[in-house]
């Protein structure tokens, strides 16, 4: 919760800076935080009022319901921020050359005067504050960052840009903010550093948001919390990802990756975007387990194979090319081939299962239309037209129905349960389920070459052998199956909607019919209830689950995507028409390798547009991790963009036997009352209240204070193993243990 000291000072510095206490240096501040405790109090008051009114205005239609629901969604989400965050929503202040002071939060604020309290620190008043170095102050004298613990500034850094470097209003230190956070114990989410964004990093977070950005850097060196701060700005700045107009998707590697930085974008203010794993983004993916065999992976990783599932698709699409002949009740009817390609028109915007829906309805239609056409000229004598055969028959037939000849209700009715029309109409568009459809492609070696004639005989063979249990390297190819071809579930709601909808027609026939004989007025009003336009008016079918991942999004952030197969970026990219995306990666923690170059590798699985930013500091892992660390990946990937650490820990990395590995974590867990820590390589060991146990393919994108590596060299040989062991290694902010 947040705090609150309506008279109190903020400032709760230990007794090593006192010197920093003075009221000379932290006067104004006090002066300011009161005020903001004041106007924040009011806002809190003022939101939860201004909700509780709405929830309990009587329901509304029409436009004024949708303006009634987006009002709620946000004063929802603006209470969710002031009850997160009391005055510890600052995060710092900047003073210009005209001697303004400019306070800086997580949201903006103001006063009852409307005076500007809180400058949101996406803002473009904002930038100087994370922008401005020695070398381009930009305007400013002065910049102050706080550093908040529990509703309380525990300690606060000042950074001069006078020219003489002097400011007796500020408290200089040795060590900036940014190095000293980086000390800080790690917890089990990953924490905002919005007080400690540096240039380099602003400079990528304010980027435009036009074709593809490339983040690019290695261990260490904020690329994931660019990435985050990138996504809350955008959210934001960008027109295009607001009022309902697209939204932002943010795509990380693996589920414990989301569930550590899931709460970041909630504390820079912003909750407008989605969040997930890259299994997410199919229904039922994150059980699917890891493809193992190497060549598998490799032949379905190929975008080539997602192009076969759409042409497997068109195999089961056959509109008639000519003239069909069909027989109903009301005699035969010719349909041609124009008429044809109008029914099935939309094959290449619809899902196959959704055009087939379409096709169904447009037919029954054009039918309809036909018995309408050809009973209005048919003769006086028995009400039919020529070339309609006995009428008699005809009759026999209708009435076996249980209808009237002038409703038109049942004659749509007729044809909609003809079942010899639906057989017929089944061969030229069957209904089709897309995870049975992707097992009978992907286990026919025939159908393959038919629809990837690329594979050889060898490769379409290892596909067909790979079996029919999903693994990850499948997930791209359901997708597009499943997009390609739709739900097959939604006819029959359909079709169960329609027998109710009919069901409901007949009722509401029954009651108009009653509803007429009973008017006795000059005027005859209820004779207007004849009108079908009313007797149609009914509840309409249900809609089915809309799946909140299958997009499109305005723009998508993608991290650790070295390791993305083309058929993977397929998946992605068609969730983001647009092709704004931002990129996030390291190609020497490719674990199957990455020999092009950034540009290179987008523009083959099509994003035309890139440009690379590259972060080269690294300032999460210790110099003394990284002096190991550095030679284990160069020697696989001489290349490899290794950081340049800017800290010292003064602790070496240990290197001991398996056995030790218990006493270990239980003097690191005596000696640090906060923190976390990981083990990785070890299955059998049991995680404890503050120590994990992962993979090494599942801590890319994690920190912890403490690393404990068992038997890195049974990580794996080549490029791969050399990237598990490079990954694990610079996972750790404190202290590396390599345990053989």
């Amino acid at each position: 919760m947040p705090s609150s000291q309506p008279t109190a000072s903020p400032f709760d510095l230990p007794e090593r800076l006192r010197r920093k206490a003075t009221s000379a240096l932290i006067g104004r501040d006090e002066e300011q935080f009161a005020a903001m405790h004041a106007a924040l109090t009011s806002e809190r008051e003022r939101v939860r009022h201004r909700l509780d009114a709405l929830r309990r205005e009587p329901a509304a239609a029409g436009q004024r319901a949708l303006e009634r629901d987006l009002e709620v969604q946000q004063l929802a989400a603006r209470l969710r921020v002031l009850d997160r965050f009391g005055l510890d929503a600052c995060i710092g202040r900047m003073v210009d050359d005209a001697g303004t002071v400019t306070y800086l939060g997580r949201f903006g604020l103001a006063g009852p005067d409307e005076r500007r309290l809180l400058t949101d620190w996406r803002a473009p008043a904002s930038a100087p504050f994370f922008a401005a170095s020695g070398a381009d102050p930009m305007g400013l004298t002065s910049r102050r960052r706080y550093r908040w613990r529990a509703g309380r500034i525990v300690d606060y850094w000042d950074e001069v840009f006078a020219p003489d470097g002097i400011d007796h209003s500020a408290a200089l230190d040795d060590e900036s903010a940014f190095i000293a956070s980086l000390g800080a114990s790690r917890s089990p989410r990953m924490r905002d550093v919005l007080a400690t964004i540096q240039t380099d990093q602003d400079a990528i977070i304010r980027a435009d948001s036009r074709g593809a950005l490339v983040v690019d850097g290695g261990p260490g060196t904020g690329k994931t919390v660019v990435a985050l701060h990138r996504a809350a700005y955008l959210l934001y700045a960008d027109p295009r990802l607001q009022d309902g107009r697209g939204g932002l998707l943010f795509v990380g590697p693996h589920r414990p990756y989301v569930d550590y930085v899931d709460d970041v974008l909630p504390s820079l203010g912003e909750e407008g975007a989605l969040v997930c794993a890259l299994s997410d983004l199919v229904p039922g993916g994150a059980d699917a387990p890891a493809e193992t065999d190497p060549e598998v992976r490799r032949l379905k990783g190929d975008a080539r194979l997602v192009d076969a599932v759409a042409a497997a698709v068109g195999l089961w699409q056959r509109p008639p090319r000519r003239t069909v002949a069909i027989e109903t009740a009301w005699g035969t009817l010719a349909i041609g081939s124009e008429e044809w390609a109008e029914v099935f028109a939309g094959a290449d915007t619809l899902p196959h299962n959704a055009l087939r829906t379409e096709a169904w309805e447009r037919l029954l239609d054009l039918l309809e239309a036909r018995v309408g056409d050809e009973r209005g000229g048919g003769s006086a004598d028995d009400g039919w037209g020529e070339g309609w055969g006995d009428a008699s028959r005809r009759r026999d037939d209708f009435d076996a129905y249980g209808a009237g000849w002038d409703d038109d209700e049942s004659v749509r009715e007729a044809l909609e349960n003809d079942d010899e029309l639906r057989t017929m109409f089944d061969r030229m568009w069957p209904l089709l389920d897309p995870d049975a459809f992707l097992r009978g492609l992907l286990s026919s070696a025939d159908l393959l070459h038919r629809c990837a004639p690329y594979l050889t005989d060898a490769e379409a063979a290892v596909v067909a052998a790979a079996g029919s249990s999903w693994t990850d390297a499948d997930l791209p190819l359901l997708d597009a199956a499943r997009r390609a071809i739709g739900d097959p579930k939604s006819e029959v709601r359909r079709r169960r909607a329609r027998r109710e909808e009919a069901e409901a027609q007949r009722l509401m026939s029954d009651v108009v019919t009653d509803l007429i004989a009973a008017d006795d007025g000059d005027l005859r009003i209820m004779s207007m209830l004849r009108g079908q336009d009313l007797r149609r008016t009914l509840a309409q079918p249900a809609a089915s689950d809309i799946d909140p991942l299958a997009g499109p999004f305005a723009h998508l952030v993608v991290d650790e995507a070295q390791e993305l197969t083309d058929a993977q970026w397929r998946m992605l990219l068609s969730r983001c028409p647009s092709g704004s995306l931002t990129i996030v990666g390291d190609r020497a923690q490719a674990r199957h390798g990455f020999a092009e170059s950034w540009v290179e590798r987008l523009e083959r699985v099509g994003i035309p547009r890139t440009t690379v930013a590259t972060l080269t500091v690294n300032y999460r892992t210790p110099e003394e991790v990284m002096a190991v660390a550095g030679p284990v990946i160069r020697a696989a990937l001489p290349d490899a963009n290794v950081p340049l650490s800017i800290r010292r820990t003064g602790v070496a990395v240990r290197r001991g036997r398996r056995r030790e590995l218990d006493g270990i974590l239980t003097a690191w867990e005596r000696e640090h009352d906060e923190g976390t820590a990981v083990v990785i390589g070890d299955p059998g060991f049991a995680p404890r209240d503050r120590v994990r146990s992962l993979s090494p393919e599942l801590v890319k994108g994690l920190e912890f204070d403490l690393v404990v590596l068992v038997d890195p060299d049974g990580f794996g040989t080549g490029v791969a193993g050399a990237v598990d062991r490079y990954v694990a290694m610079t996972r750790a902010t404190q202290q590396l243990v390599i345990l053989t």
